[in-house]
Order: structure tokens, then C-alpha cells, then sequence
């Protein structure tokens, strides 16, 4: 077994983290659907690869807030799925806004997400002694040699390297 690796991320990553607070805990019936909805979704796109999700990890950072970090193949595939009249995230968001309409959630449990498109060479990962986890899960994991031993040479790594016309024209 290799002690160190890598991610083998090539290009852009895609990167969601979504998430919930349960702000009131004796307010199960509200939070409690929010928070299954969420494994309905990400059953729903373990199903259907096409989709786009590569990967994601489940967290929790209090006895209050859940969150899922998502790894997408790319920013369109991300937004083709939050959008789609077919998908579960639909009716989910549909029914979460009209219980917010009607004062239903208010102040009950708290919903949030944050996405990012990160550049190639604005990333890098190790993992000692681990399984393939987090970006390594999402694009595979390699030796960390093939990268470099320091961070700073992961952060130079470039999947396509410059094309020698364009140097030269």
C-alpha cells in the first residue's frame, strides 16, 4: 500500500457543500423530512451517474448542522440537476418553499449551500495511510510522487500542458 497519495484531478473541481441546522431540536417533524430528503437525493444520483455526481462525504460539525461536500463533473451538470423537473431536488425545493410561504419552517431548521468552481492550481490534496476519500474519491488517487512531494509542486501540476505553437506563435 503507498503511505502517501494524491487526487488525480485534472482541470477544474466542482465542489458543493450543502447542508442543515437544526435550530429547534424538539421541532422533529420539520427537520426531520429536510434532512431524509437530502439521502433521497444522493440515492437518487448514486443511481443515475450521468447525472454528474462523482462523489461525496456526509459530515456533521455540531449535534446541530449536517452538511454533504458533493464533488461535480463540472458546474452545468451541477446546475442540470438542481434544475430538472424530473429530479427529486425539484419536488423537494418546491415543497420546502411553500412551507416557507406559509410560515411553516421559520426559524425551525436552517437550509444553506455553497458552490465552488476551483481552477486547476488552486487545489491540492495528500492523504497519508487513507482510501481513496474526499477529491481523491472523486477523481481517483495516485502516488503522491506523480504530483510532487511539496504542496507548492501539487499546486503547479497542470493536466494539459501548454501547447508548444502556442509558445512559439
Amino acid at each position: 500500500m503507498v503511505s502517501r497519495t494524491t487526487a488525480d484531478a485534472k482541470g477544474d473541481v466542482v465542489v458543493l457543500l450543502i447542508g442543515m441546522r437544526v435550530n429547534r431540536f424538539w421541532a422533529v417533524h420539520l427537520w426531520l423530512p429536510v434532512m431524509l430528503a437530502m439521502f433521497r437525493m444522493l440515492r437518487e444520483l448514486a443511481k443515475d451517474p450521468e447525472r454528474g455526481l462523482l462523489s461525496r462525504v456526509l459530515l456533521t460539525a455540531s449535534p446541530r448542522t449536517y452538511y454533504v461536500v458533493q464533488y461535480w463533473e463540472s458546474k452545468e451538470k451541477l446546475y442540470a440537476y438542481a434544475t430538472a423537473p424530473d429530479a427529486f431536488h425539484h419536488k423537494a425545493w418546491a415543497t420546502l418553499n411553500r412551507k416557507e410561504r406559509e410560515g411553516r419552517l421559520r426559524g425551525e431548521v436552517g437550509i444553506w449551500h455553497e458552490a465552488y468552481v476551483v481552477p486547476e492550481g488552486s487545489y491540492e490534496a495528500i492523504y497519508g495511510d487513507m482510501p481513496a476519500f474526499g477529491l481523491a474519491a472523486a477523481h481517483g488517487q495516485i502516488p503522491l510522487e506523480k504530483r510532487g512531494r511539496y504542496a507548492k509542486d501539487r499546486f503547479a501540476h497542470r493536466s494539459q500542458p501548454e501547447a508548444v505553437a502556442e509558445k512559439t506563435g
